[in-house]
């Protein structure tokens, strides 16, 4: 083989050449570009909800929902600041709806979903049905469905937000528009999707009026739990999943989201799960139970409402010290997709 016969002056000289050109040597991009494993960007944190509650609260006197649009305080990852992402390609917020208020009708490219945490009263309207939200729900917004939400109790309202905003700015593929007034028409009865689609049957010929997201979107905890349980007394906890079970499309069967993927794992007391990592980064909170969760080189104590995340690639396990039902949601249906999806059990 021939020796080099550059210098690394003249090496240098022939880069400084290539740049007015808008162009790069790929050897020496390379090892940037091809990592031996992926090395995600995000690290591993906790939001105590005991910490951020009061602030979610302060900032329904600072302004209204109207004002906002959407009075949400963004869970932006302490390794991506500035860049409003919980992992490299979610994103995540606490959302805040008090008595008597409404979050105006509108409409968007990004996919969201609602994971409920506190409060009676509050609603949220998607296509002109409406849903009652209550605690440990798992609420659906479809891309380009308007959608509006609003306060009808007593008691200020909060939930967590996850969206795949870095995914659509990605593809630099997003829109939004609002709707002609506060609140849009509803046309359909509270409850329709669900009987129509959540009872294990289907219409004939049936089809989702939102493409490939699923037709349901509300799926109840008291549902989600009841199942979790009944899972847990049939085979036992998985050692490195607990128990966990997927939000299903009942259509195809598939994820219930086309791209961003939601589950919710119980882990019984006691129970502590053997490590596991995946390349999907995971947005989690708690919504029932106490437990220990290691993500990484760090352990974090988690009470319930905590919001935790996983980032992609990194090694994570769970002990309950109370029956635990954790909800999750991460890239991983997107990443499935496109063939790159893969996990490790240690």
């Amino acid at each position: 083989m021939n020796a080099p016969s550059s210098s690394p002056e003249q090496r240098q000289a022939f880069y400084d050449r290539l740049e007015p050109q808008n162009l790069a040597p790929l050897w020496e991009k390379l090892k940037g570009l091809l990592p031996d494993e992926p090395k995600s960007k995000a690290a591993p944190h906790r939001w105590r909800y005991s910490d951020v509650r009061p602030l979610v609260m302060e900032s329904g006197k600072l302004l209204t929902a109207q004002e906002a649009e959407r009075r949400v305080l963004v869970l932006e990852n302490p390794a991506l600041p500035g860049m409003s992402r919980a992992t490299s390609t979610m994103y995540a917020g606490i959302q805040l709806i008090m008595p008597g208020e409404t979050a105006p009708a509108h409409r968007h490219t990004p996919s969201a979903l609602r994971f409920m945490l506190e409060g009676e009263g509050a609603f949220t309207a998607v296509g002109g049905e409406r849903t009652t939200m209550r605690r440990g729900d798992f609420i659906i917004t479809p891309s380009w469905a308007f959608h509006d939400h609003g306060n009808e109790g007593t008691e200020p309202c909060a939930w967590l937000d996850g969206l795949d905003l870095p995914l659509v700015a990605f593809f630099e593929a997003g829109f939004n528009e609002h709707y002609n007034d506060e609140r849009q028409s509803i046309v359909r009865p509270e409850g329709d999707a669900l009987a129509r689609f959540g009872s294990n049957m289907l219409p004939l010929n049936a089809t989702s009026r939102y493409g490939m997201t699923t037709p349901i979107f509300n799926y109840p905890y008291e549902r989600t739990r009841a199942a979790l349980v009944a899972a847990a007394e049939g085979d036992g906890p998985d050692p490195h999943e607990a128990v966990t079970l997927r939000y299903s499309n009942p259509i195809d069967g598939g994820w219930a989201m086309p791209t961003m993927a939601a589950w919710m794992t119980f882990v019984p007391r006691g129970f502590e799960t053997k490590p596991i990592r995946s390349t999907d980064g995971i947005v989690m909170a708690l919504g029932e139970g106490a437990m220990t969760a290691r993500i990484g080189d760090k352990t974090f104590d988690m009470a319930e409402k905590d919001v935790a995340v996983s980032p992609g690639w990194t090694w994570r396990s769970f002990k309950a010290s109370q029956d635990s039902f954790i909800f999750c949601f991460s890239d991983r249906v997107a990443q499935e997709k496109l063939g790159l999806w893969r996990k490790q059990r240690s």
